[in-house]
Order: C-alpha cells, then structure tokens, then sequence
C-alpha cells in the first residue's frame, strides 16, 4: 500500500499536465466556433479572464486565508506583468493570427514553446543543464525532437492510412482548420510573439510562485490584471463598435465560460502546483502533445483520414517528451536540493555546538592535577 501511494504521489504532476493538454484541445475547437461565429477575440479574451477571476477568487479566499502574504509592491509589479504578458499580448496575438492564418498552423507553431521556456529558463538559471552531463543532453535533444515532431504533424503530410475506423469515409478536414488565409506572414509573426511571451509568463510564475506562494490567489489576481489589462486593449482595438461586446447564450457564451474556468483558472493554478515541485520546463515540455491528443480523437470520433506524416511526428513528440522527462528526472529539483542543502549546514553546525559543549564539559571534570 505504501509502495502504491508513492507511485500515485509520483504520477500526481504528469497526470496533472497531461489533462492540461486535453483542456487546451477543447478550447482550440471551441474557440474556433465561436470566433468564426464573428466573436471579437480581443473581447474574447476580457470575458475569459473575467469568468475566471470570478470563479476562483472565493477559492482564494476561502483556502488561501492562512497562507497568503503580505502583497508588496515588487510582488504587484510581478502580477501587473503576469496578467500583461499571457493574459493580454498572447491571447490576443494568437487569435488575430489564427485569424491571419489557421488554427492549425496556429497550434502547431506556439508548439516552440517548449524550447522558449527551455532557453529562458536555462538562462535564468532556473533549469539545470550541463552539457558535459548526459542528463542535460537529453533535455536540450527532447526538445528539440518535440518540438520537430509537432511541425512533422502539419508539414509532412505523407500516405493516406486506411485505418478500420476511418473506411468509407472521406472526411479530409481538420478539427481546427481556418477559412482565413489573409496575410500568413503577418499571423506567423503574431503567434511567435505570443509564445515567447507565453513563455516568459510561465517563467515569471515560477519566479514569482518563490515569494508569493498562495496559487488560488496568484491565479485569481493574474485573472483579475488580465481583465482590466485587456479590456483596456479591447476598447481601444474596438472603438466605435459596440456590438463587439454583445453575447448571448451561445456557443460564444460557452467559449468564453470554457475557456476562462479550464484553460485559464483551473489551468494557471494547476501549473503553478506542478511548477513548485517539477520547475516551469516540465510544464511546457508536454505541450505538443496536444497535437496528438487532437489526431487521435479525430481518428475515432470524427473518423478523420490519418497520414503518415502525423503518426510519424505524433512518434517523434512522444519520443522527444521521453527524453526530456528522462533528463528531468535524473535532475535534482531545485527545493530538493536547496532544503537537502539547508539540512546538511543545520546538522554541521549542531555537530560542532555538540563537539563543543563535550569539550567544555570534558574541561570542567578534569582533574585539577591534569590541568596543570
């Protein structure tokens, strides 16, 4: 029972992110509904966060009344940047270029995020790499296979496979494919922005998770900055149009409500528990397997044609997350070692109290012929 508990406790963080991804896969095809539906994606975004600041804030208060610190200013200043970095600029550029482009050319390139958050993180210093050590060169190889992988899936398309489920069909679309074609070049560039800051954000959570350790609250506060931040955006990139800012009980409702409870919520909080214990590249190493999460449930369920191309990069984002977990997990977590560091100086300087008080106390019985 013992044995099985760790392993539970073990598998707690790749379960954990995992569903994340299944969370994100919702939220592409639903977003894609409702944007093409003629929703604005800059008030898209303000009634997202919106939800999800009311939905966790009495979590917050409720759960992180014993635990929350004292807010400081460069602890606001750290939030204010929060909710500006993914919040605001990403979620906003990543919709006009999904627009600009496709969702699918959208998903498969803000799937470099694993190698932003692996650079920015490697800079920091907030991962641990040494590239003598073979640990450190199956993170950076992972990586980067990852990350191939997932342009494999959209790049190379490769032989049909006729597969059981999918005979008799000729169903060749895709679950997240765009209509819009306008300026490809223009989208590309918009996406790439939004996944560096994408990036940055998960790093300044961790950073920012080290002094301000109450997740429900940090989530409920990045959720609020996120809805005065981008509705200021909105209203500016929306002036004189009201109507932007009309929703009813629709698939845009739905959207909104979906994405501002699983994908921002539920999801910054999540990630910020994992991050404490497994560090920000953990999180986004798994991010690609969306894209496999997405071809495999529309193989079944929608009996989508499946190509060579995407099986073979579907085997190469599985092998490349493979080694990146491998090189994690013969790492040391920086709070393991930082506290197994801690506890060795605290017994060195008990021992030597201790080896102290004998000497005294070996001097006061000492025979006072000894002495002299």
């Amino acid at each position: 029972m013992e044995s099985r508990g760790k392993f539970c406790e073990k598998a707690k963080p790749y379960l954990a992110v995992i569903v994340l991804q299944f969370g994100y896969v919702g939220m592409s095809i639903i977003s894609k509904f409702a944007l093409n539906k003629g929703m604005s994606q800059h008030v898209f975004v303000v009634y997202r966060h919106a939800l999800a600041a009311l939905v966790m804030s009495p979590f917050a208060i409720v759960f992180d009344r014993k635990v929350r610190p004292k807010m400081t200013v460069p602890i606001f200043a750290k939030i204010l940047l929060l909710g500006l970095l993914e919040p605001t600029i990403d979620q906003n550029l990543f919709y006009t270029g999904m627009k600009y482009t496709t969702a699918t050319f959208a998903v498969t390139l803000s799937n470099i995020l694993p190698a932003f958050a692996f650079l920015t993180a490697w800079a920091l210093r907030l991962e641990e790499v040494n590239l003598r050590k073979l640990r450190s060169q199956a993170k950076i190889l992972g990586t980067l296979v990852t990350v191939g992988g997932a342009m494999v899936m959209t790049l190379f398309k490769g032989a049909k496979l006729d597969l059981p489920w999918t005979k008799g069909h000729d169903y060749h679309g895709s679950t997240s494919d765009l209509t819009t074609h306008d300026d490809p070049l223009k989208g590309a560039i918009m996406i790439v922005v939004g996944t560096f800051c994408w990036s940055s954000f998960i790093i300044l959570q961790a950073i920012t998770l080290k002094t301000y350790p109450a997740q429900l609250s940090l989530t409920a506060l990045i959720c609020l900055m996120g809805t005065i931040e981008g509705s200021i955006f909105a209203l500016i990139m929306e002036r004189g149009n009201p109507s932007a800012w009309s929703i009813h009980f629709d698939s845009r409702f739905l959207a909104a409500v979906y994405g501002g409870v699983v994908c921002s919520g539920v999801t910054y909080y999540v990630q910020g528990v994992v991050m404490k214990s497994k560090g920000p590249v953990f999180v986004t190493a798994f991010n690609p397997l969306n894209m496999v999460i997405i071809t495999i449930l529309g193989s079944f369920v929608l009996s989508e044609i499946v190509y060579l191309g995407r099986v073979v990069g579907a085997v190469a984002i599985i092998i490349g997350l493979y080694l990146v977990l491998w090189g994690k997990s013969k790492d040391q977590s920086p709070i393991t070692s930082t506290n197994e560091k801690e506890a060795l100086e605290m017994d060195s300087i008990e021992e030597t109290s201790n080896q102290e008080s004998v000497a005294i106390d070996f001097n006061k019985v000492r025979p006072a012929h000894e002495s002299v």
